[in-house]
């Protein structure tokens, strides 16, 4: 971005660079102080002893010169060997890319065809990219595709990933039916069978069915529910703030005489945490740590952190984090990223530094999350120059920004009234293969609508149309929040009157 430029003495410096070290000259030393030898030998042996010294380091010199010429042919040679064998794996690399490309687009092409002699690699590699990018239409048909090849033999754990899949998608029917299909092709419907539809059933919110499942598994052999099984129900009726049946399932757990482990808790003071319900949150901490075989662990400690830091309570955000390390837990990156992240949004630039240097010391490298946040609180501060040289900093250390990075630089550029610099933006994200989302395009509808941009903040519309973005009430209020402060109440009601019209998630 040509706009970029960063600070004289910018900070923070690269922390995940090794800092150079100035190479040291080691040079033997007689035991003999020099001046000692020359008195002892007299004025002749003096001027004798310096011509010899300047010929020998003369020779040295040559000798070291001649060294250093063979060792940088060495190296020129061992680099250019290395490129060539770099370029040779590429191109094996590349054709065997291509192969299997070349197979996947069969797969595409003979959908609903009879072809039963495809690759069992290809198709099982198509079919698991497929669940793992959540696109469920197109897994489904690969799913059918591999039911027809003559090698297939029903799988269990296949229907179950196709299960999972469905269910994180919101499609417990679909997921119902493939349950149907595995029941019918005999396979062994087992335990974790049974906890993927009742997954599927839990986080669209059929309470009915999934805990009507629950009890189907009670009463059948070999199938019966355990912790997983119950830390997977409540953490989806904790995500819809079912909180009354989670006492339900909690209750029903000690009666089943099952304790809930690591995973339950942090569950549980995760989801307390994020709704804000401390009390119940330090209480479900306190039956944690009376448990000898379920300590806490980082998870416990960063869902805690975070719940008071997102929160404002920084005082008590650092004494449990205090109380954490004295316990043995060591803090990871998304520790120190909640701490960031915490005292970045209060305006803590100090103690946002203090994170940074002990991060530096103890070598954390900087994830993409890292960033983000350095990057917002700087863009909040009003900081452009140490905002601009972080983003820059980031590239260098082949860190991909995305929407998130792009959406706190131009929220701080709208702040700063620099419309030039959000253009500089758009154009570094046109020529990167960066996906824009609506929650970006809020952001610079916002941003113009501030700089009373209004022109450019018309054409946001027609970019996202373009992109196939479709604004949303969000889009809208924001437009008409800034037509409204600038007096345009024509354009204010026609706003409102396309929002009716039209149907706006």
């Amino acid at each position: 971005m040509a706009s970029l430029a960063g600070p004289a003495n910018p900070f923070p410096p690269a922390y995940n660079r090794r800092r150079l070290t100035s190479p040291v000259d080691v040079r033997s030393k007689s035991n003999t102080p020099p001046e000692q030898e020359r008195k002892s030998l007299g004025p002749a042996a003096s001027s004798t002893s310096s011509e010899e010294t300047t010929n020998a380091l003369a020779a040295r010199e040559r000798t070291q010169r001649k060294l250093e010429s063979a060792k940088e042919k060495e190296k020129e040679a061992r680099e250019r060997k290395e490129e060539v064998n770099r370029k040779i794996a590429s191109r094996k690399a590349i054709s065997v890319i291509l192969r299997r490309e070349a197979t996947k687009a069969v797969i595409e092409r003979k959908k609903g065809t009879n072809s039963k002699r495809l690759l069992p690699r290809t198709v099982l590699e198509a079919l698991h990219e497929r669940i793992t990018a959540l696109r469920w239409e197109s897994a489904l048909a690969v799913f059918e595709l591999l039911r027809q090849q003559l090698w297939y033999r029903p799988n269990t754990g296949v229907y179950i990933k196709l299960i999972v899949m469905l269910g994180k998608c919101k499609h417990p029917d679909k997921a119902y039916e493939l349950f149907q299909a595995m029941i019918d092709e005999g396979c062994t419907v087992n335990k974790e069978a049974y906890t993927a539809l009742l997954s599927a059933y839990s986080r669209s919110g059929l309470f009915d069915k999934s805990f009507s499942l629950l009890e189907e598994m009670k009463n059948t052999l070999d199938c019966r529910p355990d912790v997983h099984t119950y830390s997977i129900l409540i953490k989806s009726c904790l995500q819809l703030l079912a909180f009354e049946k989670v006492k339900t399932l909690l209750f029903d757990m000690q009666s089943e005489g099952i304790k809930p482990n690591t995973v339950t808790y942090n569950t549980l003071i995760d989801a307390y945490g994020k709704t804000e319900k401390f009390a119940e949150m330090e209480s479900t901490l306190a039956e944690m740590l009376q448990q000898r075989d379920c300590l806490p662990d980082v998870w416990t400690m960063n869902s805690t952190l975070r719940a008071f830091g997102g929160s404002g309570h920084i005082e008590m955000m650092e004494k449990c984090y205090a109380k954490f390390q004295d316990a043995g837990i060591e803090p990871n990156i998304k520790t120190f990223n909640i701490l960031l992240d915490s005292y970045g949004k209060l305006g803590y630039y100090k103690k946002m530094s203090a994170v940074m240097e002990y991060m530096q010391k103890y070598r954390y490298s900087w994830t993409i999350v890292t960033y983000n946040v350095v990057i917002d609180a700087f863009g909040r501060a009003g900081d452009l120059k140490q905002m601009e040289y972080l983003f820059r900093l980031m590239q260098s250390e082949k860190i991909k920004p995305n929407c998130v990075t792009f959406c706190s630089i131009v929220r701080a550029y709208g702040r700063a009234g620099k419309a030039d610099r959000i253009a500089g933006v758009l154009r570094f994200i046109e020529n990167s293969d960066v996906t824009l989302d609506t929650v970006f395009f809020n952001c610079l509808v916002d941003a113009y609508g501030r700089m009373e941009c209004f022109a450019e903040m018309k054409e946001v519309l027609e970019i996202m149309a373009s992109k196939g973005c479709k604004p949303d009430r969000v889009t809208y209020r924001t437009m008409m929040k800034a037509y409204s402060i600038a007096g345009m109440t024509s354009h204010v009601n026609n706003l409102q009157d396309l929002v009716k019209n039209l149907d706006i998630v």
